[in-house]
This record gives structure tokens, sequence and C-alpha cells, in this order.
């Protein structure tokens, strides 16, 4: 067979599979095969079920942004519709911010109290930073312990109740200052008690955690606690609350 049939050929066969490709992911409800633009679509519909007055704050949000601008142009410069088309990319980039504002409170809203909450918070914690492990232990009581590495350090992060969760959350501790020496570990229990840190601030409370570890040392500590987490034994864990179409949707979640 001449090259330059086989080479048509062989574009036509890649050219075929792309096709398909793009049909399968279009089609496809796994959020990793979701572009951008499905992820926010979904993510507008999941907190419109919590949220019904969404659409309302992102439109609000867009025309004060154009309304802002546009009076400023009229009262400092003739130059009005210039001062228009600033407003009117101001006006998005507020809805924008509005809408992830409004999306991060209501996915709280859905998922506090529910057994692995924690697992919401922990996955708007940016990936390129932090490693998210969710229940790394747990008890039968539902006391369960969650676990993240970055700059910070390792983080514990428990849910439960009584003095049950408490001593999981020790004997982790411990455990896990053992297997990293000298790394940095900070148990947080979270709830609404006093000493407690709410599901809601979860996230901001791990991000302003002093600096204790480059990317590099991030990385040699993961792999450690790999060897900590294969001596564990094999049972199921509990399953998070955080659905699928919930998963496909961080990126917007996380402000990207």
């Amino acid at each position: 067979m001449p090259k330059s049939q086989a080479a048509k050929e062989l574009a036509a066969k890649q050219k075929a599979q792309a096709k398909a490709e793009k049909e399968r992911r279009k089609h496809s409800d796994n959020p990793k095969d979701w572009g951008t633009g499905k992820q926010l679509v979904e993510t507008f519909k999941l907190t419109r079920q919590v949220d019904p007055h969404l659409l309302w704050w992102v439109i609000g949000a867009f025309v004060a942004g154009i309304a802002v601008f546009t009076i400023l142009g009229l009262i400092l410069t003739n130059v009005w519709w210039a001062w228009l088309i600033v407003g009117i990319f101001a006006g998005a980039a507020g809805a924008m911010w509005v809408f992830q504002w409004r999306a991060k409170r209501s996915m709280y809203a859905r998922f506090k109290g529910q057994t692995g909450s924690a697992e919401v918070a922990l996955s708007l914690l940016d990936k390129k930073k932090w490693t998210s492990t969710p229940a790394i232990a747990f008890t039968r009581q539902q006391d369960i312990v969650h676990r993240a590495v970055g700059p910070g350090g390792i983080v514990l992060i428990g849910e439960g109740h009584g003095s049950g969760l408490r001593n999981l959350l020790a004997t982790e501790t411990k455990r896990h200052e053992q297997v990293a020496y000298g790394t940095p570990v900070t148990s947080i229990i979270m709830g609404d008690g006093k000493g407690q840190v709410p599901l809601e601030d979860l996230d901001k409370y791990i991000k302003k955690l002093p600096k204790a570890l480059s990317t590099s040392q991030v990385d040699e500590v993961v792999n450690r606690l790999k060897a900590l987490d294969a001596m564990r034994p094999k049972v199921p864990l509990p399953k998070g609350p955080i659905p699928s179409s919930m998963k496909g949707a961080r990126a917007a979640m996380r402000g990207r």
C-alpha cells in the first residue's frame, strides 16, 4: 500500500476516533469528562436547589457593575460608552464572584451535619498544594478522621462526638508524628462547639496555617504516609457525602 494512502487512512481513523471520543464526553455523566461550561451549568442547577434566589443575585451583581461604571462615566467624562464597556466586564466579574460565593454557601448548607461532610471542605483546597485523603480512620460510632498534607504540614480533621473521637484523633496524631518525624501535625475537630472549626470555615482555617513544608517536602511526606496507610486493615471506608455531579464542579467552588 502506498505511503500516501496509508497516511490518509491513519488520518481518517484518528479523526473518527477523536469524533467518537468527543461524542462520548458530550453524553458522559462522569464529571471528569465535563468541560468548564458544563461544570458551571451543573453547579448552577445544584445551587438553585438550595438557593432559589441565586439567579437574581447573579443578575443583580451584573447590573450593578454596569450601572456603577456607567454613572461614573457620565459624571467624569463625555466618553461614557467606554465606561459602559468597562462596566460590562466588571459586572461579569462581579456576577461570577457572587455565583461562587453563593455556590459555596449552598454547598455547605446542603452537606452540613452529614457524616463525612469534612470532605466537602477538603475538596476546595488547591490540589496543586494540598493532598487530601478522606476517612483514613473511623469507628463504628461514625467518628472519622480525615487528612490533608500541604504547605502547613499534616492536618488531621476529626468529626464525630464524645471522647471516642478525641481518642481516635490522638492515636492518629501519634502515628503520623512517628512516621513523618519533624513534620508539624495539626489536629482539628470540626464542629460548631467551643474550640472547634465549623465546616464552612475549615478550608480557610487550613489554608491560613503557617507554611512549614516546601513542595518537594510535601511530596516526600505524602510518600512516607503511604507506608502508614498500607498497614491499615482492609475494611470498607464510609462513603463521603459528595455526589459525582458536585465533584465535577470543584473548580468553580474553588473560585477558579
